[in-house]
This record gives structure tokens, sequence and C-alpha cells, in this order.
């Protein structure tokens, strides 16, 4: 990221775990920087510390971003220190990228990929290529190693999709009092992230869907990013999820949980639109079927992550209620 003294970065994530403790706080102290902290993220208020701590240096959630570029004001908040925009624990949809490019035209986005359980960024996209390679996360770092596996843990040859295993001096032993955990989490001194990606043959890696999130609808694979990149893509979208929603037939149909500027093209007579605009951009079968809209922004941990858990019990607990 090419950071230093001068630079300023904004702990705007918990410093309780890896993305604010070692990206943001040991950063800044790597490089004799300074830390302003964001006592709670909302977002009119954030552009406003920003712009009066004049702040170089950010690493946040997509979704983050996403709300700053929302915001009316935006446009005349001096934010020409902002420099560097990284971001992780979800990919950025290119409408995102370009937008943010247009409105902030001196921010490098870069993309960071990592875990707890690897300690720091496992990968990191190369400055000026963020909007070429958007679909990936970028390439190992230096001393880093991910491989993709099978379900029976050989590994695949280059754009072949599978699990990422990940190994390096960063990544964790095991985890702490649990040899069970651990005796199933790692092998040969590779962490099993439970994320299914592809690297290819320049290293660039694909992150496509955690193991437990991607969708079997009839035997073809949905993978969740693609379809909520292109959801994002729609006027005013702010967030979007998708689901499996049990089905006897298909056993999962896909399920979309949007959040709408209120102004701009929410709401479900919407919804066939919504549609459409996806049928003209997926294959048939990646078609989200039903649509929830919110009101309200999506669940999320501390952490910024999505927490689709909720998202299904609510879709099932609607499904029981007008059985």
């Amino acid at each position: 990221m090419g950071l230093g003294a001068t630079d300023r970065s904004a702990l705007a994530v918990p410093a309780s775990h890896v993305t604010g403790l070692v990206a943001t706080v040991l950063s800044m102290l790597a490089v004799g920087g300074c830390i302003v902290i964001v006592p709670v993220f909302k977002a009119a208020d954030f552009l406003a510390l920003m712009a009066a701590e004049r702040v170089t240096h950010t690493l946040m959630v997509p979704a983050m971003y996403q709300l700053c570029l929302l915001q009316p004001g935006l446009a005349s908040t001096d934010l020409g220190a902002w420099r560097v925009g990284g971001y992780g624990g979800a990919p950025m949809p290119v409408a995102t990228i370009d937008a943010l490019a247009s409105a902030l035209p001196g921010l490098t986005l870069l993309n960071a990929y990592g875990a707890t359980e690897t300690t720091s960024p496992t990968t990191m996209m190369p400055r000026g290529q963020t909007r070429r390679h958007a679909d990936t996360v970028g390439v190992a770092l230096p001393a880093a190693r991910v491989m993709v596996v099978d379900e029976h843990g050989h590994e695949l040859p280059p754009g072949e999709t599978g699990e990422l295993w990940i190994a390096g001096p960063m990544v964790v032993p095991g985890y702490w009092a649990n040899p069970e955990a651990t005796a199933a989490s790692f092998t040969a001194g590779y962490w099993h992230s439970g994320d299914l990606g592809s690297v290819d043959a320049a290293g660039y890696v694909r992150v496509f869907d955690r193991k437990k999130d991607m969708l079997n609808r009839g035997g073809y694979k949905v993978y969740s990013v693609e379809v909520e990149n292109v959801l994002m893509a729609w006027p005013g979208m702010v967030e979007a999820a998708i689901v499996g929603r049990p089905c006897p037939v298909l056993g999962e149909r896909v399920h979309a949980f949007v959040h709408v500027d209120p102004a701009l093209n929410g709401g479900e007579q919407h919804t066939a639109a919504l549609r459409a605009f996806c049928a003209e951009r997926l294959a048939d079968y990646k078609v989200p079927e039903t649509v929830t809209w919110r009101a309200e922004p999506l669940p999320r941990n501390a952490n910024g992550k999505l927490m689709k858990r909720l998202l299904r019990e609510q879709l099932l607990s609607a499904a029981a209620a007008s059985a």
C-alpha cells in the first residue's frame, strides 16, 4: 500500500479483529503513522471526520464504501487527502468500483483477502489492477501460499474451482486447546479456509463463495458473488445477498434480500423489473426467483461481515408463517 510516517489511517472496524488490529493499528505503528479512531461508523459523520483529520488510508468492507457513495454531501466534502482505500471481507461490485473512481479519482482501491487464522492478509491486489481484475482478490503476498484442492484434498490445476487452502509463516498452527478442530481444519501446515475459489495461471486468486453458502439448484451450482454483483448494479442498491430457498423439487431456489436507497427503485413493485435486469446478465437458473425488499440494512457482525445465517432463518420463518 506504500504507507509511511505521513499517513493517517481511519480505524473504522473493530481493533479486536485482525483487520483492525493488524492491518490498521500495527501497520500504522510499523511506519510511524497516525491512527484516527472512528467511534461509530455513520457515513455522513465518517466523511466529515475524514475531511477534518485529512485521513489518507482506510480499510473497510465494501458496504461501508457504498454507504459513503450514497451521501448527498460527498461531492462537496474535501477528501483530497484520501489516497488508499483497502477493502476485504466481501467482494466489491464493479458498479461500486466505478462509482468510487468517478467520485474520488485520487483514491486507489486495493482488495485484500485473509482471515483471523492467517493473522494478516494472504493476498492483495497489485496497485492499478483493481478494475482490470475486479473479480479477484489479487495475488498471494510474499511467503503466503494458496492451494486449490478438491473434496479429497488433492491439488487442482490452475483455473479449476475447489477449496482454498492457505499456508505460510503467518498462519496459526491450530486452535487453542481444541485438537479436534485443529485436526479438521489443518493439513500439513495448510489451513482449510472453507472458501471456494480458484487460482489462475497468472497467480490471481478468485473467491466465489463460502462452501456453506453455495447454492445447488437442481444440480446447477450458483455462486453468490456473481449474482450479488449483478444485483448491486441496480440503481440505488445499497446491499444485496442471495440465499437458498428450500424447494422439494430442485433442492434450492435463488432468493435475494436487497436493501435499496428508499428514494430510488425500491419496493416489491419493482421485483419484476429487478428480475428482468438480472435475466439480461445471468443464466436463467441464477436469476433470483423471489426477492425480499428490506428498509433496514442487512444483518452484519461487528466486523462488517454479512450474516447469511440470519437471512436463512428469516426466510424459513416467513415460509412457516405463511404455510
